[in-house]
């Protein structure tokens, strides 16, 4: 594998096609798409200044790199990706990727973000953005700390574990997510989504959890939570209160307490659903 340490590359399609190279201590400044069809490239401590620097690339590693913001969209159409120990401050990074692993990386600024990717791996990451993670599949994230608005929309087969995520309109029209061990704020969550997961989780909401087809929640804590589960199908068990629940379309809800139960028999068969109020018992 050649070595190139130390350079400072300008202009359009610097390194295009590089292939079997290991790049240390670069600089990637003006010129677009860099290393556009690269292939077995590892980058070490290298700067990207400039948009589109990987682009229908194959088997890129990136240690302890730093995307500026000047490199939007940085890696797009690329599979077997791994970034570790970088900073992302450039948006839409990432998308149409597959094979992808994220360690200890922050994304600062990261709107539309992480799009249609399939196979990922996430651990230690922080991430500012909204629409972060739509439409990607076979996710697996840990300790993940994300701030913004409408995240993981339209996502299939993810777990996500140790995380805190603050965040509005997350995981609508999913399917197959898991959340265990984390901490969720948000409005909205979960809207027309399928077959959606939460255990042992701290949850935060307004008119969340509504629309959900096999919705099921096994020991988490709801705070300053209202009109939770409508026409949602539950299987829920809640440690302590929540504050209001409104229409479920069916199945099971135990908690410590019941602020507001909302049940309207013109607006669901009541009968589908039983619930069950420690403190009545």
């Amino acid at each position: 594998m050649r070595t190139l340490q130390g350079g400072i590359y300008t202009g359009e399609r610097a390194l295009f096609q590089a292939h079997d190279m290991k790049i240390c201590d670069a600089v990637f400044e003006d010129g677009e798409s860099p290393l556009k069809h690269s292939r077995n490239i590892e980058t070490y401590d290298t700067a990207f200044k400039w948009r589109y620097p990987v682009w229908y690339s194959k088997n890129v590693e990136m240690y302890g790199c730093t995307v500026f913001e000047g490199a939007r969209a940085g890696m797009w159409y690329t599979d077997d990706l791994t970034m570790r120990d970088c900073i992302v401050a450039a948006p839409k990074c990432l998308r149409r990727c597959r094979d992808v692993v994220l360690e200890n990386v922050s994304f600062p600024d990261a709107p539309e973000t992480l799009w249609d990717c399939h196979s990922v791996k996430l651990g230690n990451v922080t991430a500012n953005g909204d629409y972060f993670g739509m439409n990607c599949s076979d996710m697996e994230i840990d300790d993940l700390r994300l701030t913004g608005h409408y995240h993981f929309d339209g996502v299939k087969n993810v777990t996500i574990r140790n995380s805190r995520l603050i965040t509005k309109d997350a995981f609508w029209n999913s399917e197959n997510v898991t959340v265990e061990n984390s901490y969720i704020s948000g409005e909205y969550i979960g809207w027309n989504s399928k077959h959606l997961t939460f255990i042992n989780c701290t949850i935060e909401s307004l008119q969340g959890l509504c629309y959900v087809d096999d919705l099921v929640i096994r020991g988490c804590k709801f705070i300053n939570t209202t009109l939770a589960f409508e026409y949602s199908t539950v299987e829920a068990s809640i440690i302590g209160g929540i504050d209001s629940i409104k229409n479920p379309s069916g199945g099971t809800i135990c908690a410590d307490s019941i602020g507001e139960l909302i049940l309207e028999e013109d607006m669901v068969d009541v009968s589908k659903t039983k619930i069950c109020c420690r403190a009545a018992c």
